[in-house]
């Protein structure tokens, strides 16, 4: 490293439930810097998750979505002599959520046929209860891991 780490910019919490992960949700989901599209469709999500899912806040089931999808540990290439290795290695908390929300949203944008506020609100319900392909992204991550044990000792 050269320089010095850029430092952490605080994330403005959102105006509707003020919960500084949902605002990080919505800068993601966003696309050409038309934030306030992406925050309809966030809300509409959510919306939907709250007339599915009875009895239950729509920000706690999001929350618990997120959770259920951040991973703890994940592979990195190491070029050890010639040879590359995928070295397993922790996740920081930061990134744990930033990769689950980025997982998330890929698979929600990869549902064709849906509009994204419903193709969302149902890739959070499905994380939610622990299926769906985001889930299944973050076990497959964590077999990678390990399976790749063995070099666990070439972490830098």
């Amino acid at each position: 490293m050269r320089k010095n780490r850029a430092p952490k910019r605080p994330v403005t919490p959102d105006a509707k439930y003020n919960s500084e992960l949902l605002s990080r949700l919505i800068n993601m989901v966003m696309q050409d810097g038309k934030k306030s599209t992406a925050q309809a469709v966030v809300y509409k999500a959510l919306a939907t998750v709250t007339s599915k899912i009875k009895d239950s806040d729509a920000i706690e089931v999001f929350f618990g979505a997120v959770e259920n999808i951040k991973p703890q540990v994940m592979v990195k290439s190491r070029r050890v002599g010639g040879a590359n290795y995928q070295v397993p290695v922790e996740v920081a908390p930061d990134r744990q959520v930033s990769l689950a929300m980025r997982w998330m949203i890929t698979f929600a944008q990869n549902k064709k046929g849906k509009p994204m506020d419903q193709a969302l609100a149902s890739e959070i319900i499905d994380a939610f209860n622990n299926t769906g392909s985001a889930v299944k992204k973050k076990d497959e991550v964590h077999r990678m891991a390990a399976a790749n044990k063995a070099f666990a000792h070439y972490r830098w």
